[in-house]
C-alpha cells in the first residue's frame, strides 16, 4: 500500500464518521435550528456576535489547530506509524470530535458561558472553582510557551515576522470593509485572501531581521519580539472579536486550506512509498533521545489530532458566543476536529516516506519534518521544494499566532469568572448576575483590561524566566487531563438529561487514566531535579483527584435518586 492509497482510505473514513457518528451525536444532543443561540439573545457587539458559518469555522479551526496535529503524530511516529494512525482514526472520531462538539453544545445551551459555568451547574461551586483554576494555569502556560516559540521563530526565520505583522494589519482592514463599508464577505475575500498569500512572498523579499538591521544579539531580538507579542495579544484579548480576532483567524484559515490543498494534491500525484515500519515495539527512542514507553506516551503526544482539552475552552469560550444557528454546531464543533484528524494523517504520510535514519533526525523538529516531507512531494507538481517548504513553515507559524491570541482571550475570560459569585442556587437555577451590584473588589479584579494584563504579564514572566520551558514536558499530560475533566462534565450532563451517558463515560475513564499516568511519570522522572515541574505535576494530580471525587459524589447522587424513581434534570 502506498501513502496516497492510505490517505484516501482515511479521508473516506472521516467522511463516513462525520455523517454517521456526527449525525448520531446531533440526535443525542437534540440539535434544534429553531432554538435561538446566545449570539442573538446575548448580543453585545463585542463577544456575542452572530457569525456566518464559513467565517466562524475559519476562526474555530484556526484557533484549535496550531501546530498540534502536525507535531503530535510525528512525535508518536517513533513507535511506528500504525499505533499513531489507529489512535488518530479512533480517537478523533469517538473521543476528540465528540469532546469538542459536546462542549460547544453545552455552552450554547447555557448562554454561551464557559465550560466552567456548566461545571458549577453539574458539580457545584467548588467544582467550578477547581476547574477554573486548573484551566487558567494551563492557559498561562500555553501563552507563555507559544510566545517563546513564536518569538524564537521570528528571530530564526525573519520572513515569518514580516508575514505575521502583515496579517495583523490586514485583519482590521478586512473587518472595516465588511462591517462598516457593507462589502459582501465573498467580495472582500476576493481582495484580501490573495493579499494573505502575497504577504508570504513579501515576507521573503523583506524579512524583518532585527539581528542584521540593528546589530542586535539573538537574545535581545527574542526579548523585543516577546514585548511586541505581549502588546498584540493584550489587544487581541480585549478588542471586539469582529475587528481583530475573527477576521485574522478567517484570513489565516486560507493559509491552512492552501497548505492542506498542497499536501493533498502532492500526496495523490507523488504517490509516496511507505518506508517507515508499522510498529517498532512497546518502547522506542523518541525525539528527546530517551527510551519511552508507548503507553501512555502515544495518547499524550497526539492531542490535537485525536483529543485535546484546550479545544473545550475554545468551543465554550469564543465559538459558542458566535454561533448563528444550532445547525452550525456539528460542522464547526465536530467537523473542525475531523479536519484536524485529516491533518494528523497527512503529517504521518509526510514522514512515512522518509528513510528511517532521515526521519530519526528530522523528527526532532516536527514542523520542519512535515514541511520537508510535503515539499518533497510537491516536486511532482513542478513546485520547487524550497518554495514549498517556506510556504508550509509560514503557514504553521501563522497558526501558532492564532492559537496564541485565542488562548490569551480565553485566559482573560476565565480569570474574570474565577472571581464572580455563585451563578447557581441550591435548587439548580441560575442566579442572574447584576454587575452593578458586585463588590468593589470584584469589579476591579474582573475588569477585562486588568484581567488581560494579569494573564499576559504572568505568561510573559514565565517566558522570560524560562519557567514555561521547564514545565513544557508536563503540558501534554495536563492538556489531556483537561479533556478528561471535560468528559466528566459531559457524562454528568447526559446523565441529568437521561440520555446515553455511557458514550462519554468510556472516553472519560480512558483519558483520565492515560493523562494521570502521564503526569505521574513526569513527576517520577523529574523528582529531585526540577522543583518547578514536580510542583506543577503534584498540583495537577491533586486538582484532578479532587474533581474526580466530586464527580463520583455527583454521579452517586444521580444513581441513588434514579433508584428511588426521582428524576434529576439540568436546565438548558
Amino acid at each position: 500500500m502506498t501513502g496516497s492509497i492510505l490517505f484516501c482510505i482515511c479521508l473516506a473514513y472521516f467522511v463516513v464518521a462525520y455523517y454517521g457518528y456526527g449525525g448520531f451525536l446531533s440526535r443525542v444532543f437534540k440539535v434544534d435550528p429553531k432554538r435561538p443561540t446566545p449570539a442573538h439573545t446575548n448580543f453585545d457587539g463585542v463577544d456575542y456576535v452572530p457569525t456566518r458559518a464559513l467565517v466562524l469555522y475559519g476562526h474555530h479551526f484556526a484557533s484549535i489547530a496550531g501546530p498540534g496535529p502536525i507535531v503530535g503524530p510525528i512525535m508518536a511516529a517513533y513507535f511506528g506509524f500504525l499505533p499513531a494512525l489507529i489512535w488518530i482514526l479512533v480517537g478523533c472520531v469517538f473521543v476528540g470530535a465528540f469532546h469538542d462538539f459536546a462542549a460547544l453544545v453545552m455552552s450554547v445551551r447555557n448562554k454561551g458561558r464557559s465550560i466552567s459555568f456548566i461545571m458549577e451547574r453539574l458539580m457545584g461551586f467548588t467544582g467550578r472553582q477547581l476547574f477554573l483554576i486548573f484551566c487558567v494555569a494551563c492557559l498561562i502556560l500555553v501563552v507563555g510557551i507559544f510566545s517563546l516559540l513564536i518569538a524564537g521563530m521570528f528571530v530564526e526565520i525573519p520572513a515569518v515576522a514580516t508575514a505575521s505583522l502583515l496579517f495583523i494589519v490586514m485583519a482590521p482592514m478586512f473587518a472595516y470593509c465588511t462591517n462598516r463599508m457593507g462589502m459582501k464577505l465573498m467580495h472582500a475575500s476576493f481582495i484580501f485572501v490573495p493579499l494573505v498569500f502575497l504577504s508570504v512572498y513579501v515576507g521573503n523579499l523583506f524579512p524583518v531581521d532585527l539581528v542584521k538591521m540593528f546589530d542586535m544579539s539573538a537574545a535581545n531580538a527574542n526579548l523585543f519580539w516577546l514585548v511586541v507579542l505581549a502588546v498584540y495579544i493584550f489587544a487581541a484579548s480585549v478588542v471586539p472579536v469582529q475587528w481583530l480576532l475573527q477576521p485574522r483567524d478567517y484570513l489565516n484559515s486560507y493559509l491552512l486550506y492552501g497548505m492542506l490543498g498542497l499536501g493533498l494534491v502532492s500526496i495523490l500525484v507523488y504517490n509516496p512509498e511507505i518506508k517507515m515500519s508499522a510498529f517498532n515495539g512497546w518502547e522506542a527512542m523518541t525525539a528527546d533521545g530517551n527510551m519511552t514507553a508507548m503507553i501512555p506516551a502515544l495518547f499524550i503526544f497526539i492531542a490535537c489530532g485525536a483529543c485535546s482539552g484546550f479545544h473545550s475552552l475554545v468551543a465554550s469560550g469564543t465559538t459558542s458566543k458566535q454561533i448563528d444557528s444550532e445547525r452550525d454546531m456539528l460542522k464547526i464543533g465536530y467537523g473542525g476536529m475531523i479536519m484536524e484528524g485529516v491533518i494528523g494523517v497527512m503529517a504521518l504520510v509526510a514522514v512515512m516516506a522518509m528513510e528511517p535514519a532521515q526521519f530519526f533526525e528530522l523528527g526532532k523538529n516536527q514542523p520542519m519534518a512535515f514541511a520537508t516531507g510535503i515539499a518533497s512531494f510537491s516536486t511532482a507538481l513542478g513546485i520547487p521544494e524550497q518554495y514549498a517548504k517556506i510556504f508550509i513553515s509560514l503557514a504553521i507559524s501563522a497558526f501558532m499566532m492564532t492559537s496564541l491570541d485565542t488562548a490569551t482571550r480565553l485566559g482573560r475570560f476565565l480569570w474574570q469568572e474565577i472571581f464572580l459569585p455563585r451563578c447557581i442556587d441550591k435548587d439548580g437555577h441560575e442566579i442572574e448576575l447584576d454587575a452593578s451590584k458586585l463588590q468593589p473588589w470584584r469589579k476591579t479584579i474582573t475588569n477585562p483590561y486588568l484581567a488581560a494584563i494579569i494573564v499576559v504579564g504572568a505568561s510573559i514572566l514565565l517566558a522570560t524566566t524560562g519557567s514555561a520551558a521547564s514545565i513544557w514536558p508536563i503540558f501534554g499530560a495536563s492538556n489531556q487531563l483537561m479533556a478528561a475533566l471535560t468528559f466528566l462534565g459531559i457524562t454528568i450532563y447526559l446523565m441529568m438529561k437521561q440520555s446515553k451517558w455511557w458514550i462519554a463515560f468510556i472516553p472519560m475513564v480512558f483519558m483520565m487514566v492515560m493523562s494521570l499516568w502521564g503526569v505521574v511519570q513526569v513527576v517520577q522522572q523529574q523528582w529531585g531535579q526540577n522543583l518547578v515541574l514536580v510542583t506543577a505535576g503534584v498540583f495537577l494530580i491533586a486538582m484532578a483527584i479532587l474533581m474526580i471525587l466530586l464527580g463520583i459524589s455527583v454521579m452517586g447522587h444521580y444513581f441513588r435518586a434514579h433508584s428511588r424513581g426521582i428524576k434529576l434534570a439540568v436546565e438548558d
